[in-house]
């Protein structure tokens, strides 16, 4: 056997017990010979560097570290599901269906799925090879993890009969109960906060930006569902030009057709599905369910129902949210009695401070729960919940313990209503609370329970866009003293950088020690240094202010130039700016108004960093542009320059940019990759611009 014929044959080997391992978990050889495969592929790749592929198995865990996750969007919207917690609320959508077909008592084909609690996400095969996996996001667009996701076995690399063209599948990371335990064990013995429940892992562990890291997490996955084909818009191939072949499309004409060739694709397909017809064998399938699900090996809250005719499913369509041919029917929570000791409060990233009860130890849903959520002050104080009482307990959606509310029977005869506090917990900073909310919230930006999260954001790649500040040395830096504000950034050296050290655990389990260094060290301080010159927008939109995003900062630094005439504004002179309401114009002042904020701005603008646009800027911004009352819409990676530089120029001609297309849209700017809304600005007939008349439009000469 020649070695591209033994690499070939040891591939295959791998994939298929891969399967029977992650897919199947019914393995057929033993670990050690599965890692002798593994090694005996890993030797003759080496030896043979020309017959190393992209979809081998050697190739899924490396130790590139990212330096970021990039924002993609999808074939076409990831949409939520409804919601039903009764039997009645599931009767009534079957009834709703059935009107929508006019079709008689129990006619109606469903299939019943367990509901895996996970992460969604987004596979994209080309010729049966992975290209890309990405998050949910906002529905619309997601992040690129595709390196995350190349790291879990159960996905595989090639699908086992590779279709030609372009497809996506949709599905599920989640992490096994098992996994999770062990995680927890170990961040446990390291003096590491442990994860709440496996979804939360999950999702931490693919937004992680070191592959080999994810890879020794343990995720799984299973998926449900293909885009495009009879049920969606035609599956095009990699140019985006020639439709999938026809069989595929014609093969898939129920839902039971999709998952059976998911199967057969190799991918992993959750196997306790069942088609029901009729109300009566749903309501069996999801009773079934609620009693057997601790028995799996993954977490489950309920059970998806999808009518099985994908033909149906067009005529019964969607709303902006929702498809009405699909619901989550959610599983009653199990419910126990226990003490509730005492009421603390936490402080979030945005300063909201949130109530929670400390609580006797109880067993409920599958695992021990002492804390417990409560919402807010005002809905403790609705239910008249206290300190000593005995409460009700739950876990809404069988994942976050909840305080349902006191048993009246057993309270003490000494206890006492209990009253928020008015000054922040952690830094003693006032509290405030919008007259329309129920939150109390910190303002100041540097209150420690803040920073961590507020830091995240402040060098996230929309923001001030530091390469390299990410989670993992920010903690390091909060934990070391060496960072309490946003300021402090900006006084770091390399030497403070080298020397910071972290702690991980190897495969073997022994924990080892890594130091920063000199070089990393150096490309961060290059990438804070950089940040200094930032556009102001950039510097309002990282500050965290509640209710700003992007465009409220640009639109903000627009009106107003400098932080310092922004300080001087007032209530009526924040709102009477163009897009900005009444409660955009109460946070900012909020914000402004908390003097801990205000040292903090002289800080930043003492550490060099920009705080009003150049009056050259200024200029071109008062007076109207080309493209003044022009609305544009961007899709599709653009090769020349990025979604913020093109949006940047497009503004700056006096246009603006939107998220949707529209009838009152100017163009739609078409990129490689393109989603769903160039389809949609064909059928409202928009013009569509490719990137040499985007080019030509804003009169920039091609490289």
């Amino acid at each position: 056997m020649t070695p591209a014929d033994r690499i070939a044959e040891l591939r295959r080997l791998i994939r298929y017990h891969e399967e029977r391992y992650y897919i199947l978990s019914d393995p057929e050889i033993a670990d050690v010979e599965f890692d002798a495969l593994m090694r005996e592929l890993e030797r003759l790749e080496s030896e043979n560097p020309d017959l190393v592929a992209t979809d081998s198995p050697t190739q899924r865990v490396g130790g590139r570290v990212a330096a970021g996750f990039q924002e993609v969007e999808h074939a076409e919207p990831m949409l939520s599901l409804d919601n039903a917690y009764s039997d009645d609320e599931l009767k009534a959508f079957d009834e709703r269906v059935r009107r929508g077909l006019d079709a008689p008592s129990d006619s109606v084909a469903y299939v019943a799925e367990l509901k895996i609690d996970g992460l969604s996400m987004a596979l994209t095969y080309v010729d049966g090879m992975l290209v890309r996996g990405a998050t949910r996001g906002d529905g619309v667009r997601g992040e690129d993890v595709t390196f995350n996701v190349r790291t879990i076995r159960a996905i595989p690399l090639r699908l086992a009969d590779p279709v030609a063209g372009r497809i996506e599948v949709r599905g599920e990371v989640y992490l096994p109960r098992k996994a999770f335990e062990r995680i927890n064990r170990e961040r446990e013995e390291i003096g590491e906060p442990l994860f709440q429940n496996p979804r939360n892992a999950a999702a931490g562990t693919m937004r992680n930006l070191e592959p080999a890291l994810v890879a020794k997490r343990g995720l799984s996955a299973f998926v449900y569902q293909v885009v495009g084909g009879p049920q969606g818009p035609p599956l095009r191939s990699a140019n985006l030009l020639e439709p999938v072949e026809a069989g595929l499309q014609a093969r898939l004409r129920t839902h039971a057709d999709t998952l059976d060739q998911l199967t057969r694709w190799g991918l992993p397909v959750e196997r306790h599905w069942r088609r029901c017809t009729g109300i009566g064998e749903l309501l069996e399938f999801c009773n079934e369910w609620a009693e057997k699900r601790r028995s799996l090996d993954f977490d489950t809250d309920g059970v998806v129902i999808k009518v099985d005719a994908l033909e149906q499913r067009r005529a019964l369509g969607t709303t902006s949210k929702f498809p009405r041919w699909a619901i989550a029917f959610k599983f009653p929570a199990e419910q126990k009695t226990t003490l509730l000791k005492r009421i603390d409060v936490n402080v979030g990233r945005t300063g909201a401070v949130t109530p929670f009860a400390v609580l006797d130890p109880v067993f409920l849903a599958g695992s021990t729960v002492s804390m417990a959520t409560l919402h807010n002050a005002d809905d403790i104080a609705r239910k008249d919940i206290r300190e000593g009482d005995w409460v009700v307990v739950e876990k809404a959606g069988d994942v976050i313990p909840r305080v349902v509310g006191p048993v009246l029977s057993r309270r003490p005869e000494s206890s006492q209503p209990w009253v928020m506090a008015t000054t922040c917990p952690q830094c003693g900073s006032q509290l405030h609370k919008a007259e329309d909310e129920a939150v109390w919230r910190c303002e100041n930006t540097s209150c420690p329970a803040k920073l961590q999260r507020g830091l995240e954001h402040f060098a996230s790649r929309g923001a001030m866009n530091i390469e390299g500040l990410g989670e993992s040395l920010i903690a390091q830096l909060i934990e070391n003293g060496l960072v309490r504000d946003y300021a402090d950034v900006y006084a770091l050296t390399a030497d403070q950088l080298a020397n910071l050290t972290s702690a991980s655990i190897r495969g073997d389990g022994k924990t080892i020690t890594r130091r920063f260094g000199d070089k990393n060290a150096a490309k961060v301080v290059a990438q804070i240094d950089r940040s200094r010159q930032n556009e102001l927008w950039r510097l309002l939109y990282g500050l965290g202010v509640r209710h700003i995003g992007e465009r409220a900062a640009q639109v903000l630094a627009r009106a107003f130039h400098s932080v310092d005439a922004l300080c001087a504004a007032t209530i009526e002179q924040l709102q009477s700016t163009q897009e900005i309401g009444p409660v955009l114009a109460e946070s900012v002042r909020s914000w402004l108004d908390e003097p801990r904020n205000r040292e903090l701005l002289d800080r930043l603008r003492a550490a060099g960093v920009r705080t009003e646009v150049p009056e050259s800027e200024r200029q071109v911004s008062a007076s109207p542009g080309p493209l003044t009352g022009k609305t544009y819409v961007l899709t599709g990676t653009l090769e020349s320059m990025s979604r913020e530089e093109a949006t940047a120029a497009i503004e700056g001609l006096g246009g603006k940019v939107t998220g949707s297309v529209s009838k009152k849209t100017t163009g739609v700017v078409v990129g490689s990759d393109p989603g769903s809304k160039a389809d949609k600005a064909r059928e409202l007939n928009v013009p569509i611009l490719d990137e040499a008349a985007f080019r030509a439009l804003l009169n920039i000469t091609p490289a």
